[in-house]
């Protein structure tokens, strides 16, 4: 789980839209991108989302 904090100042890369905490992803609402967390850290990188 992403604490709230980190998840409220988190924003996408690609589209700068807000994210929420999705079945073990972090989701962009605005374009839709996946980004893993591995180890308790979000990969918030576009090279490593998913569709």
């Amino acid at each position: 789980m992403i604490d709230k904090n980190l998840l409220d100042i988190l924003a996408c890369p690609s589209c700068q839209g807000d994210v929420e905490y999705r079945q073990d992803k972090i989701v962009c609402l605005r374009c839709g991108l996946k980004y893993p967390i591995k180890d308790d850290i979000p990969i918030m990188l576009v090279d490593e989302a998913e569709k």
